[in-house]
């Protein structure tokens, strides 16, 4: 993602562009088709809403005319304040606007060293294994990494309809309030699921995985996507308070708030497609099928793409990058997207966007941009180029990586709709005050 939105703004800029994507000649193990900007965990960009983090981001990207989020918006479908797309048509739909720009060549070949030319990686998290030793020689650091996880897709005509209902949180959604299906646990049936996924059987992670960047944070994951079994093993009742949690919705026919609920999010646009929300998982395949179809309203779902866990590789920014992000031993070699230590979709949009017309401007001598730290793009850059490398983790937008407002309302929501308004300022300030 981070390298089509760096690509298309650099061409956009005037800058003829070589975009290399080794897909399908070389497999990442966790995508499935040859297509750009595939998206291969959630279907979700996050909230729309401009009092929160991500709104606030997705904001930024669209003031500054990203292609990853017009089409997001193009490609997007109900879910309830959430910024979903259907994730065949947006890939498909990047894939048309990168190969059919005039000064775009797509070379698909696997790149196994950081060329000497002028140019941005944004080889992604799941970075070759050699073009990872080359990056790890190149930085002088140990490459940091961990293990992330996606969750499974099921088809929508094996959820048993009798046994769910739909409904977005706080009913807050535009249309009917069907954006999601919610499957309903009583406190029984919670804590049966819970024991199931403890003692399922988990696929063992690849030697390859674990030896690739020797010695490095070995099996370490992300706290922003934890397995649900790793979430049950801190206690029985996390997942009641996690992804499982049941805030904000009532079933219709008990009038009641659920013991625990698991949530499906469409994920194509006529609705064949289901994933379940925040549900990652490494289960065994046959183990996913026995646990997840405990769930009520799944008793005979059919998976679609089972849950599985990869290699997320990201580097030590602290050291290494500016907040250009630019190499800080190298001005022509920029880094973008995940690699970098930003999580979420819109963090590799942002730094794909930023990286992209940074190289304009060095190749082109003007002043390179570092945004203001009161917009979240400035402080997602400000945040992996600054922060302490001992228990650096990948950061997602977040209200916590903003600059403290002077006199913040009390009111939680009308704080971040505070930081969403200076946000807004803040950046049409700083493109403003920007030569001709």
């Amino acid at each position: 993602m981070a390298g089509c939105e760096a690509a298309w703004q650099a061409a956009q800029n005037g800058l003829n562009v070589r975009l290399y994507e080794m897909r399908p000649k070389v497999e990442t193990g966790a995508h499935k088709s040859a297509k750009l900007a595939e998206l291969v965990c959630s279907n979700s960009l996050g909230s729309k809403l401009s009092d929160r983090a991500s709104g606030i981001l997705k904001n930024e990207l669209s003031y500054l005319n990203s292609l990853l989020i017009n089409v997001a918006e193009e490609c997007s479908l109900p879910a309830g304040n959430a910024l979903a797309v259907d994730r065949e048509l947006f890939s498909k739909r990047i894939t048309e606007a990168i190969t059919d720009h005039p000064r775009i060549e797509l070379v698909r070949e696997e790149v196994t060293s950081i060329p000497d030319a002028p140019v941005i990686v944004a080889s992604g998290p799941l970075t070759s294994p050699v073009l990872s030793k080359a990056i790890q020689a190149f930085t002088g650091e140990d490459s940091l990494y961990f293990f992330d996880a996606i969750s499974p897709i099921i088809a929508a005509d094996g959820i048993e309809s009798d046994s769910v209902f739909t409904a977005s949180r706080y009913q807050f959604s535009e249309g009917n309030n069907t954006d999601y299906i919610n499957c309903p646990f009583d406190e029984q049936q919670y804590y049966q699921f819970v024991q199931a996924l403890l003692t399922a059987e988990r696929l063992p992670l690849n030697k390859l995985e674990t030896d690739i960047l020797s010695g490095v944070n070995a099996g370490h994951y992300f706290e922003g996507c934890l397995p649900v079994e790793v979430i049950a093993e801190r206690g029985p009742d996390t997942l009641a308070f996690g992804p499982m949690r049941p805030v904000g919705l009532k079933d219709p026919r008990t009038g009641k708030r659920p013991f625990a609920v698991v949530q499906l999010r469409r994920d194509n646009l006529i609705g064949s497609m289901y994933n379940l929300v925040g549900f990652q998982t490494n289960l065994k395949y046959l183990e996913q099928k026995r646990v997840f179809r405990m769930i009520p309203g799944l008793e005979r779902a059919e998976f679609m793409r089972y849950g599985q866990m990869h290699r997320n590789t990201f580097i030590a920014s602290p050291k290494v990058l500016k907040p250009t992000l630019q190499a800080v031993s190298r001005d022509d070699l920029f880094f973008a997207g995940q690699i970098t230590g930003v999580e979420g979709y819109l963090g590799n949009i942002a730094t794909g966007l930023l990286a992209g017309l940074n190289i304009e401007r060095l190749l082109n001598k003007k002043p390179l941009l570092t945004f203001p730290t009161e917009t979240m793009l400035g402080s997602l850059c400000h945040y992996i180029t600054h922060a302490d490398l001992k228990d650096f983790q990948p950061m997602k937008s977040n209200l916590g990586i903003l600059p403290a407002l002077p006199n913040p309302p009390r009111d939680k929501r009308e704080r971040a709709a505070a930081y969403s308004v200076r946000s807004s300022r803040s950046l049409e300030g700083f493109l403003s005050l920007l030569p001709a």
